[in-house]
This record gives structure tokens, C-alpha cells and sequence, in this order.
């Protein structure tokens, strides 16, 4: 039974308020650094407020179609895309924010880190396909892709992964936080656990011999 119909100008007018919503804490963080409310060390809080909200955003991402099918509306898989075009916006300010304000754009310095720390490798990968993802969510490039576009997205949910083992790597205290993105994560992989396999499965079989 659907609770409410999603008519057209219902949904403008939730894209409208998720734009908000999503908006709101890099509004809240203009504030803060203007008001100087954050640390006498920004720099890291920078980056964890960046790369947290990307995270959660990815989340958000992955809840959508269960709660479309429990809610037997289709028609909120349509604001998927914002809630993904949202966690990559969260997710390059975190990687600007790591070049220029971290390592100053000492591209020497930023090709070192990336080969010695394990966690910057998987979350410059995973920026990476969020970049694929984002620059192929048109209805254009789905057009264009056909089959392989589907493929491709699929790969969302290997970046769900890598993105709280990334936050889980970087902490240099307290696991208890990055543990819990890390169940969230693997608690919506696993309802997909049937898909996840299959795609396992055929990636298996299209390997060269």
C-alpha cells in the first residue's frame, strides 16, 4: 500500500527539500569556521566533518531502494541520484580540502601518502568511481551505456565498502564510531546479499582464462 502518492510537483518538491537538507551542514560549517568554532587544529576536523557526511550521504543512498519497495513507491527511486550527486560533492570538497589545506599541493608529497598509507589508497579509489558514477548519472549517458550502464553502478556498492574501511584506517583513535558506519554498510550489503552474488558470480566468469 503507498502511504503517499508521489505526484510530480510532490516530488519537485522533496528534491527541493533534500537539496536543503543536504546543503545545510556546508552551511553550518561556513558559519563555524567564521565564527571560529572549530579547534585550534581545523585542518583534520575539516576533513572528518567532509568525509563523514559524504559517507552518510553514500548510506542514504543504499536505504532509498529498500524504503522505496517497503513502501511500494517506486517513484523515490528518482531522488537517488541527488542524495549521489550530494556524497560526491561531500566526498571531492574532503579530497580539495586534504590536497590543499593537508598536504598543500606537494604533488611529491601527495604521490608518496598515496603509495605508503593503505587508507588514502582506498579512499582516492573510491573518489575515483564516485567520479564514473556521477559523471554517468544522466539519463544521456544511461542511453548511450545501455546494459553497461547498470554494470557500472553496480560498483557503488563496492565503494560502500571501501569508504568505512577508509574512515575506520584514518581514525588514529576510537573505533567505536567507524565500527558502526562499517555495520550500517555491511547491514545494507547483506540485503542485497542474492545481487551481490550474481554480480560475483558473473565478474567470475568474464575473466580472461
Amino acid at each position: 500500500m503507498v502511504l503517499i502518492r508521489l505526484t510530480p510537483r510532490r516530488l519537485f518538491w522533496l528534491k527541493g527539500v533534500l537539496h536543503l537538507l543536504a546543503a545545510l551542514p556546508l552551511l553550518w560549517l561556513l558559519w563555524a569556521i567564521n565564527a571560529g568554532r572549530l579547534s585550534a587544529d581545523p585542518v583534520p576536523e575539516l576533513l572528518q566533518f567532509l568525509g563523514l557526511w559524504a559517507l552518510r550521504l553514500l548510506l542514504l543512498t543504499l536505504c532509498i531502494s529498500p524504503l522505496a519497495k517497503a513502501l511500494k513507491n517506486g517513484a523515490l527511486i528518482r531522488v537517488r541520484r541527488l542524495v549521489g550527486l550530494w556524497c560526491f560533492v561531500y566526498a571531492s570538497l574532503h579530497l580539495s580540502a586534504w590536497l590543499l589545506l593537508d598536504l598543500q599541493l606537494a604533488w611529491g608529497l601527495i604521490g608518496g601518502e598515496l603509495v605508503k598509507r593503505g587508507f588514502i589508497t582506498l579512499g582516492m579509489l573510491s573518489w575515483v568511481l564516485l567520479l564514473l558514477l556521477a559523471a554517468t548519472s544522466t539519463q544521456g549517458w544511461q542511453r548511450r551505456l545501455g546494459r553497461r550502464w547498470q554494470r557500472l553502478h553496480d560498483w557503488v556498492y563496492l565503494v560502500a565498502l571501501l569508504i568505512p574501511i577508509h574512515f575506520w584506517w584514518s581514525v588514529k583513535s576510537g573505533w567505536i564510531e567507524p565500527a558502526l558506519y562499517l555495520a550500517v554498510s555491511l547491514s545494507l550489503l547483506w540485503r542485497r546479499r542474492d545481487k551481490l552474488l550474481r554480480l560475483a558470480h558473473g565478474f567470475y566468469k568474464a575473466r580472461p582464462v
